[in-house]
Order: structure tokens, then sequence, then C-alpha cells
């Protein structure tokens, strides 16, 4: 899972194995170490219609709306944007890069641009 902050756009991309925890669990969560702190970000499944988001003790939660994820797991369906007051989210699959990077991509999904 990853994140992405410009201002006020949160995005989080999510790999094959989180989408699958995610469906599963409800919930997931990951952890920056900066030196002697923490940012943790997650996202949670809700019974909702829209994402939301928190910032509470030093933790980011993205609530996506279990409808979402069922249809992110059946479907093609690449992502899924809502607003929270004047935070736009984003939510989507996290695909492997046309470029080469360093970062493993093994669990991405593939790209469909990489046929073109």
């Amino acid at each position: 899972m990853k994140i992405r902050i410009k201002g006020n756009y949160l995005r989080y991309r999510l790999t094959r194995t989180d989408m699958a925890r995610l469906a599963e669990e409800g919930y997931i969560k990951e952890v920056v170490e900066f030196g002697s702190q923490q940012l943790f970000y997650a996202l949670q499944v809700v019974d909702d219609e829209h994402l939301s988001a928190t910032y509470h003790q030093n933790t980011i939660v993205l609530y996506v709306p279990k409808s979402v994820i069922i249809e992110f797991v059946n479907t093609d369906k690449v992502g899924y944007e809502g607003t929270h007051g004047n935070f736009h989210l984003l939510v989507e699959k996290d695909f492997t890069c046309l470029d080469n990077v360093a970062e493993d991509q093994s669990d991405n999904y593939p790209n469909p641009l990489a046929a073109k």
C-alpha cells in the first residue's frame, strides 16, 4: 500500500495482496519510521456510501465503503474517488510502472498500457 499526499489530495494505491487483505480483514495498516516518531496510514472498510478520512494520533485512516472493495475485487474497476469536506480522496489499484524502478512491483496489478 502506498499513499500520496499533495495539498488537500490524498491517494492510496493498493497491490493485489492489499486488496485481498482489505476484503478479508476489513483493515490494513502501514508505518513510516521518522527516527523516534512514526506515521501510520491505514484503510478501513465501513458500511457507508462515501469515502472519508481522519487524522488522529499520527494515523491517517481512509474509510472505504464495503461496496467499493467488493467492486474492486470482482471487476476491472481501477479507482474510486470522493470528497470529504475540502479533502479530495482517491483509492486505486497499484499498476506496475512502465519505466524501470527499483521497488518490488511483483504484487502490483498488470499495467493495461504495457500491451500497447
